[in-house]
């Protein structure tokens, strides 16, 4: 059971209680009558279960970093919030779009529901928007045609691996971040599995070419060879979306880090 279900399902039981305690047994109890066990948790409760149901389903959402993919951007242990609301307001747990606002751009740091397990919260960064054409070649991007901007920095020490990556700034439009490459990874990508609209992606020795279909996006992660993304799993539809990844609030490891993002 998902945790937004979970909220959902307490906020109503509680909601509920608190209901019937005002139209039907309250009126039965005698004024000096101490309140049952249920209607003094749920009168309790329900407002402060109402608030984090709101917060969380319309205005931000809490997550914690659990892998290395997005490194150097995100590290393991991060918390950040996230923007439930600048790429529209969904639903709470159906997650469907009923009033648009924003919709992604490349360069976005975005989280969504994995397209082969929806229970499942991902992070990437967006690459290809609806009709984008993405070339991934010899470790480069290249977007309708044209190479997305690269400038090396010196290089990112993993303490997680004890590993050195040539790390790059790369840029898309004004927006700029930093991602991770291994010269000792292997160019060279298959598709191992079949997933949606995988006939517009086309492999090679040097790397994959995809055209992203409508309605869809296209995700990396910014530590590129230890990232499984579209260019294993395909495209991110828009009911998967879920939010626009914005503040890093907390990481235990490195306290320094509050308030910080690229």
């Amino acid at each position: 059971m998902s945790f937004a279900l979970f909220l959902l399902l307490l906020l109503l039981v509680t909601g509920l209680a608190c209901l019937v305690d005002l139209l039907w047994t309250g009126k039965k109890r005698a004024k000096d009558a101490k309140e049952p066990w249920w209607v003094e948790y749920s009168v309790s409760f329900f407002p402060v279960i109402l608030i984090v149901f709101l917060l969380r389903s319309f205005l931000f959402e809490p997550f914690k970093i659990p892998s290395g993919s997005m490194i150097p951007t995100l590290l393991i242990g991060d918390f950040i919030l996230v923007n439930k609301f600048t790429y529209g307001i969904r639903l709470p747990v159906i997650n469907k779009k009923i009033i648009s606002i924003n919709t992604p751009e490349r360069g976005d740091v975005m989280v969504f529901r994995y397209p082969e397990d929806p229970s499942l919260d991902y992070i990437k960064r967006v690459v290809g928007l609806p009709g984008d054409r993405i070339s991934y070649q010899d470790k480069k991007v290249s977007v309708n045609g044209q190479p997305v901007p690269l400038k090396q920095l010196d290089d990112y020490l993993s303490r997680e691996r004890m590993q050195f990556s040539r790390r790059f700034s790369e840029t898309f439009g004004t927006r700029e971040h930093e991602i991770l490459v291994e010269d000792d990874a292997p160019s060279f990508m298959s598709q191992s599995r079949s997933f949606p609209h995988s006939g517009n992606c086309i492999y090679n020795t040097s790397g994959l070419t995809c055209t992203v279909p409508p309605g869809h996006y296209f995700m990396m992660g910014d530590n590129r060879d230890n990232s499984s993304d579209s260019r294993v799993w395909g495209f991110v539809p828009d009911e998967n979306i879920v939010g626009k990844a914005f503040f890093i609030w907390l990481n235990l490891n490195e306290l320094g880090r509050f308030g910080t993002f690229r």
